[in-house]
């Protein structure tokens, strides 16, 4: 859930500490996508995880999560062709599987800009992004989180070599199912050979057309990944689920290991009914652990829910960040 309230240089503060301290009473948090390297960065205000004060920012987060009993992982995620040079610590071109411009438009410091043309990477540039996300990982533990997710989602850099029309490559990493899914393999299996696979989770959304992204292959591309991704076991798979119920019922059948599901947009008594289905072991939320830090407590008690204001979730202090009221204040 990004929420763009980090320092200029992606530095976590004590404000972001509260926040996700708050909100400890969840299973397991899920940090804010948080870029593993400078051509990570996407969107202005977001954490980094690469540098020695980025790691110092990050365990002010750990350790107020902790210390009220929580555990978080660090999601790593690398927005690929979605970014503009703006809000990028050094001004370049982003980077992509091929050089084909999304569709939209990028936040910036000067407002709203068409996203550019990216710079398609090298074999040697995926080697160095790939070794960029090994490094964030053990840098993610060395800042105290019980582990990272790797973003494989959401039409970012690792969904993007997923997709046949942002990934047009014709060497190793395009083409057939098996080379689409190689960066994404081989990023997953770097991580989870430096910071443990027990420590190691991976988002997916199958057919999530976010961010321009067209998943035709769906069921066969996710068949193939998870082939692939099967015997490294992980701790677990985070799917982001977009209503394909065949193909979310094939996940569930093919994956070995503890399944999580965000059925975004359904309501919570929805999602519980997947874990009575079966369909997986553990439900996310998103939005509405935004705006309820005790939501754990307020669907035990039957309280009724905040509301998001969206008008707060990108940038800007503590309104719609740490002033969402627990239920014992309301009836206090």
């Amino acid at each position: 859930m990004t929420r763009a309230r980090s320092t200029l240089d992606g530095v976590p503060t004590a404000m972001n500490a509260r926040y996700y301290a708050q909100r400890a009473s969840m299973a397991l948090i899920i940090s804010e996508g948080t870029q593993p390297c400078d051509d990570g960065q996407g969107y202005a205000l977001t954490p980094g995880i690469y540098r020695d004060d980025h790691v110092a920012g990050w365990r002010l987060v750990t350790d107020a999560v902790h210390e009220a009993g929580g555990r978080i992982v660090v999601q790593l995620m690398h927005t690929g062709r979605i970014a503009h040079p703006l809000n990028t610590p050094h001004g370049r071109t982003p980077v992509a599987p091929s050089a084909v411009r999304p569709s939209g438009v990028m936040f910036t410091s000067s407002g709203a800009l068409t996203m550019p043309e990216p710079r398609e990477l090298t074999k040697r540039q995926i080697w160095t992004t790939i070794d960029d996300h090994r490094r964030a990982a053990s840098a993610a533990i060395e800042a105290g989180a019980d582990g990272v997710e790797v973003h494989a989602a959401n039409g970012y850099l690792a969904h993007q070599f997923l997709s046949r029309n942002a990934n047009l490559r014709h060497d190793l990493y395009g083409g057939s199912p098996l080379r689409r899914i190689r960066f994404a393999f081989e990023l997953i299996r770097a991580v989870s050979e430096e910071i443990g696979a027990d420590r190691t989770g991976v988002i997916i959304s199958p057919g999530n057309p976010l961010n321009d992204i067209v998943e035709d292959d769906a069921e066969v591309i996710y068949q193939v990944l998870l082939r692939a991704l099967s015997p490294l076991g992980l701790a677990y798979l985070n799917v982001g689920h977009k209503g394909n119920e065949d193909l979310l019922k094939l996940i569930r059948a093919n994956w070995p290991g503890v399944l999580f599901l965000n059925r975004s947009d359904a309501d919570l008594k929805t999602r519980i009914r997947d874990l009575e289905a079966n369909l997986c072991d553990v439900i996310t939320v998103g939005t509405p652990a935004l705006a309820n830090p005790d939501l754990v407590e307020r669907l035990r008690s039957g309280v009724p829910l905040n509301v998001a204001d969206r008008s707060t979730f990108y940038g800007g202090d503590e309104r719609g960040y740490l002033d969402y009221p627990t239920a014992e204040q309301v009836h206090s």
